[in-house]
């Protein structure tokens, strides 16, 4: 991989295609210099070709990112380090929505939704300088209206810490799993519950990483015409894209939003 560069470097999950891809082409006809990574590294080559932008450049990583494999995580984040490689913008895209509900399928999508973002992060932060910018791709379905007020109470606590948090994630699958997930309060949807997790692991983590000068804000693309919302979504990926590519390129440096939920730019309720 090239060495650093003097332009603000963008790192993109899941690009080889739908929001990722967009994402990736549109931050780099902004002019950003993006790696684009998927768990495949021939289709984030493909994704690089088909992303150059006039202003910026589109580069593959050469290794896999799978985002629900730690191994792979810890893997990427040694060749970026190896390549002295500064990620100034990280965007969460890579998620899945996996067809029915139990517990291996709630397993399976908190490991690409929620565990994945959050062990991304925490492997990138070190290689994130000041001014730096995370962008976890949500949904409206992480929104907490209709949630069960006692479990609406504990992903808001102001007191909720990241171990608390993974707990309260791992209390879901467990929940599901010994049949008991109704009575607990929690809804049959893996997705959907994957989606409240981080964005409850942004308000957690925007005090601290504040203290960095980094920002961290959830977006709602919208409902997008991807292989994932279906051909009948009311949402362009080109439009769903632009408004991740907002929050990736707000102002930097503690001047810009931190803590925040994002449709086209605008604030939206938790």
């Amino acid at each position: 991989m090239p060495g650093p560069s003097a332009r603000r470097t963008a790192l993109v999950t899941g690009a080889n295609r739908g929001l990722g891809r967009e994402t990736a082409r549109q931050l780099a006809a902004g002019g950003l210099r993006v790696i684009a990574t998927s768990r495949d590294p021939a289709e984030a080559r493909a994704a690089a070709l088909a992303g150059e932008g006039q202003g910026g450049a589109v580069e593959s990583l050469p290794v896999a990112l799978d985002v629900a494999d730690p191994a792979s995580i810890a893997a990427a984040a040694d060749r970026l380090r190896g390549a002295a490689t500064s990620i100034d913008v990280l965007v969460n895209n890579a998620g899945v929505s996996l067809d029915g509900f139990d517990a291996g399928v709630a397993r399976a999508t908190l490991a690409t939704n929620f565990f994945g973002p959050l062990r991304v992060t925490e492997a990138l932060l070190p290689l994130m300088p000041a001014g730096g910018v995370v962008v976890m791709v949500s949904s409206g379905m992480g929104e907490l209206a209709g949630l069960d007020p006692g479990l609406r109470a504990r992903f808001t606590d102001a007191a909720l810490t990241r171990d608390a948090l993974i707990e309260l994630m791992d209390t879901f699958v467990a929940d599901v799993a010994a049949g008991r997930h109704r009575e607990r309060g929690w809804p049959s949807n893996a997705y959907r519950v994957s989606k409240i997790g981080l964005n409850a692991l942004v308000r957690v983590w925007a005090p601290q990483l504040a203290e960095r000068r980094i920002a961290i804000n959830a977006v709602c693309p919208g409902w997008v015409r991807t292989d994932m919302g279906g051909r009948g979504a009311s949402r362009s990926v080109d439009k769903g894209a632009a408004s991740i590519v907002w929050a990736a390129t707000h102002p930097t440096g503690g001047s810009g939003p931190t803590g925040g939920f994002f449709r086209d730019g605008r604030a939206i309720d938790w």
